[in-house]
């Protein structure tokens, strides 16, 4: 009978340290009631104590998920395990993940501590939070660069302190999968009260193995997968939690595990988290990528054509992928473009339907023919506004060969009107110029890159930035529309909103050598 594997979710947590993905409470609430259709066991909702925002979205999500048990971040502290326990008050199944750094670099150049002072800080820092909380998962921070001895004897002791569930975090994407199997067998192995626990892996991708090395520590004992939506996450971010529940669900003859992930909720998981970050999925990404499921070699086509399997391995419809391309138009009317939306899984009430039907009627005057890929960028735009600070009202580019490129711009904020105008190398720039003399916040781009939604000279554009503020924080914003200089102009603003709402919100002292897996 397969083994069940628990799917354990950080992309609120670990994955929102990606630069550019903070989100705001209500998006993150959006994200765990997706997370909770997709069926996974363990929501990460936050570090509590980081931030007052924080708090109210571990908070939030505590009080409306039941079917996921909700988990908070702490340090090996227990002013901040207090913190963690209020913010999960409200929770039907909380969990209370703290720990501390295990190998030597960590010890000596991070925490500063001996081998034995941190082991004793991790076992108060258990017994605590056991006395507050049903469930308490241990990470072993930089577990896969420790000495095998002392983590060893930490992972005894922090079961004995009552911990629940031992996250082994290959912190630094170090580790290949022979060598990070092998370090799950031998906890297994070595440590007489390791089946009094849960082993869990938390893998990150900086050698592009996070998979393969989460997939070693299953088949090596591990019955827990930390990983994320998109596989986003700080550097090149952490192990992608769609690539782990299709590999265990297609080589489960080569596995035999289990996962109790709805797949079909997959994609669109994948899509709403691009959507709310900022961060758009490559289009070669295994799984939810654009061209997962797409075949351009006429030897490849025509075989798929005869029989789908000869190079399809998965069924694009087990992970939400529509395995036809409907066309939309002007004349398609209400309940077709309802009917659309619900085919690829949107769930909207009545009011953001009419907000979505108005925009896709102005799409389909322009290009004709509406796609699925142009909906998506739609439902991207319309439903997923972060809050505006500033609101474009206005804006005109003139531009052309032989002509100096010169944009006009009129911003809102609070009910005052703004205008500029400047000059610049292209209409784009121009049009940046122009905002960056009407926004009060100091900000610098940091990144731009535009893309065609489907094919044509009338497809719709979308347009992905990243801006800093003076903290060197960084936030993205995305815009698309049949109009690419229209995509830029949103997109832009989009990134100073989200970075202009994040100023206004209370700001509490940065945690001091925060730990984290």
């Amino acid at each position: 009978m397969p083994k069940r594997i628990y799917i354990f979710d950080t992309t609120l947590r670990d994955g929102e340290q990606s630069p550019g993905a903070s989100l705001n409470v209500q998006q993150k609430l959006e994200v765990a009631r997706q997370l909770e259709r997709l069926r996974v066991d363990v929501i990460e909702a936050g570090f509590p104590a980081s931030s007052p925002g924080d708090f109210e979205a571990v908070k939030v999500i505590s009080e409306s998920i039941k079917d996921a048990i909700i988990c908070g971040l702490t340090r090996a502290k227990r002013e901040d395990i207090d913190v963690a326990h209020e913010a999960l008050r409200a929770a039907v199944h909380a969990r209370i993940h703290t720990g501390l750094g295990v190998s030597d670099v960590h010890l000596q150049f991070k925490l500063r501590r001996s081998r034995d002072e941190a082991l004793a800080m991790g076992v108060d820092a258990t017994r605590y939070a056991r006395n507050l909380a049903p469930e308490v998962e241990y990470f072993l921070e930089d577990a896969g660069r420790a000495d095998t001895e002392y983590l060893y004897r930490v992972v005894e002791a922090v079961i004995k302190a009552g911990a629940t569930v031992i996250n082994l975090p290959d912190t630094t994407g170090y580790t290949y999968p022979e060598e990070f199997g092998a370090l799950i067998r031998g906890v297994r192995e070595h440590v007489p009260n390791v089946g009094k626990a849960v082993l869990s892996v938390h893998c990150h991708n900086d050698l592009g193995m996070a998979t393969a090395n989460a997939i070693a520590g299953v088949v090596n004992g591990a019955r827990q997968v930390e990983c994320t939506i998109n596989g986003i996450g700080e550097r090149a971010g952490n192990t992608s939690l769609e690539e782990v529940v299709m590999a265990l669900a297609t080589r489960r003859d080569a596995f035999s595990f289990t996962t109790r992930i709805k797949t079909t909720e997959l994609y669109k998981a994948s899509r709403l988290v691009s959507d709310l970050t900022g961060i758009p999925v490559a289009p070669n990404k295994a799984i939810v990528g654009a061209n997962a499921f797409a075949h351009s070699s006429g030897i490849h086509q025509d075989g798929v054509l005869k029989e789908r399997t000869t190079y399809e391995i998965i069924d694009p419809r087990s992970v939400g992928v529509p395995d036809s391309s409907i066309v939309l138009t002007a004349r398609s009317g209400r309940h077709g473009l309802r009917h659309r939306l619900t085919q690829l899984g949107y769930r909207v009430s009545p009011d953001q339907f009419e907000q979505v039907y108005r925009r896709f009627l102005e799409v389909a005057d322009k290009k004709k023919e509406v796609y699925d890929e142009d909906l998506e960028s739609i439902i991207a735009d319309e439903l997923h506004r972060v809050p505006e600070i500033y609101h474009l009202d206005y804006v005109h580019v003139v531009a052309g060969g032989g002509t100096v490129p010169s944009a006009t711009v009129r911003l809102v904020r609070e009910g005052k009107e703004m205008t500029a105008a400047a000059l610049g190398v292209g209409p784009v720039d121009a049009i940046y110029k122009a905002m960056d003399s009407l926004v009060q916040e100091p900000h610098r781009l940091v990144d731009f890159s535009v893309k065609s939604v489907t094919g044509g000279t009338d497809a719709m554009g979308e347009v992905h930035v990243r801006v800093a503020d003076a903290q060197e924080r960084v936030f993205s914003g995305r815009g698309s529309s049949t109009d690419i200089i229209d995509a830029s102009a949103k997109a832009y603003l989009q990134a100073i909103n989200r970075l202009a709402y994040r100023q206004q919100e209370p700001v509490s002292p940065a945690p001091e050598a925060t730990e984290r897996p």
